[in-house]
This record gives structure tokens, sequence and C-alpha cells, in this order.
């Protein structure tokens, strides 16, 4: 039964990486629908979101297979619960990089001059992607590390803010554009506290003890 309990567990890992690496691709193409006022970006954007959905749907179904049928105890329920978790943080990723597509599609090719918009997505994803491996490697420090990473940003989100604060008081911005950029920040620093759950979720799984840095953090 062990046997087949870790054949199943390595399954699980394998449709998280793959689910990992789409909530990747949806932050990517929703900057590059930002950055290209691309339609088919958007178009992307909205079909990687649908099949993040499916994916979730999938491991949740995985998940509880594993929890009727094998009957985990200690810490092996604790990964598969700690797994049920991650990927409601991961799909609500999906979710808001479709809420930055859908924000594109009213800019009407407009920018700003924020430099940082897009250096944030990157530290953005790379914190799914870093806490996902954390998971499969059994990586505590790897997980932990992800805290830090949100720290960056937030730094970010903080910057960028200033910088629309300053556009609009030199009178130099369209505000309603103002508004879409500062959403389109919101939505990449939630994006990295979930990521941040994800993590969280990944230190319990290994230490038994879950301590949350968004407690409050809204689904």
């Amino acid at each position: 039964m062990r046997n087949t309990f870790d054949l199943q567990l390595k399954e699980l890992n394998c449709e998280l990486i793959a689910m990992g690496a789409l909530c990747e691709q949806v932050i990517k193409g929703a900057i590059n629908a930002l950055l290209t006022d691309s339609d088919s970006e958007r178009a992307f954007v909205e079909s990687t979101d649908s099949a993040i959905d499916s994916k979730e749907r999938e491991i949740e179904a995985m998940c509880m297979r594993l929890l009727l049928r094998q009957q985990p105890v200690a810490r092996d329920l604790r990964l598969v619960s700690s797994a049920l978790k991650m990927i409601s943080d991961m799909e609500r990723i999906g979710d808001q990089a479709a809420d930055i597509a859908q924000i594109t599609s009213f800019m009407k090719g407009r920018t700003l001059p924020v430099a940082r918009i897009e250096e944030m997505a990157r530290q953005a994803a790379a914190m799914v992607t870093r806490a996902i491996n954390s998971f499969v490697s059994r990586d505590l420090e790897l997980a932990r590390s992800v805290y830090q990473a949100d720290d960056a940003v937030d730094s970010l989100f903080a910057q960028i803010k200033q910088e629309i604060v300053d556009l609009i008081r030199a009178g130099h911005a369209d505000g309603e554009l103002c508004i879409d950029y500062l959403m389109i920040a919101k939505y990449l620093e939630r994006i990295g506290d979930h990521a941040v759950n994800v993590a969280e979720w990944v230190d319990f799984s290994i230490t038994g003890t879950h301590k949350s840095k968004h407690s409050d953090l809204k689904q």
C-alpha cells in the first residue's frame, strides 16, 4: 500500500508542477497583454485561466482519492491536505491574471511611463514557481525564501504607486489610466501574496506548524 501511495504522490507532484507552470504562463500573458495591447494575448490568458481551473478540479479529485483510499496518517495527511490548500491559491492567481488582462482591454493601447510593472510580474511569477518546487522537493529553506521575495514585490508595488502619484501631481497623466495601472500593480501584489500562502502550506506540510503572513488575505 505504501508503494501505491508513493506512486500516487509522484503523480500529484507532477500535476502541481503543471499547474504551477500554467500560473507562470498566465502571469506572463497578462503582462504581455499590457505591453502589447494584444487581443491574442488576452485570449491566451483567458484559455490558460480556464486550464488552471480544470487542473484545480483534477488535483482536488486526486487528493480526495488519496485521502479516502489510502487513509494517510500524520505527515502524509499534512502533505495531501496542504496540496488541497495550495491549489486554491493557485486558482486565484489565474483569476487575478485574468483580471489584469481584462483591464488592459479597456486601456485602448494607452500606456504610462511606469518602468517596474514588468519586473514586478517577473518576480511574482518566480515566487509561484519557487513555492511549487519547494513542495515537490520538500525543501523548507526554499519555501521560506518565498517570504523574503514577497518583501521585494511589496517594495516594487510601493514604488509603482509613488510613480503614479507623481505623474498625477505633475498633471502628465490620464486619471482613469492611472487607476488602471494601480489596479494591475495591486493584482500583481496579490499574486505574490498567494504565492506566500502556497509556501506557508509547504512549510506546514513539513513542520506541522502553520504561520500565516497573510491571514487576512481575501479569496
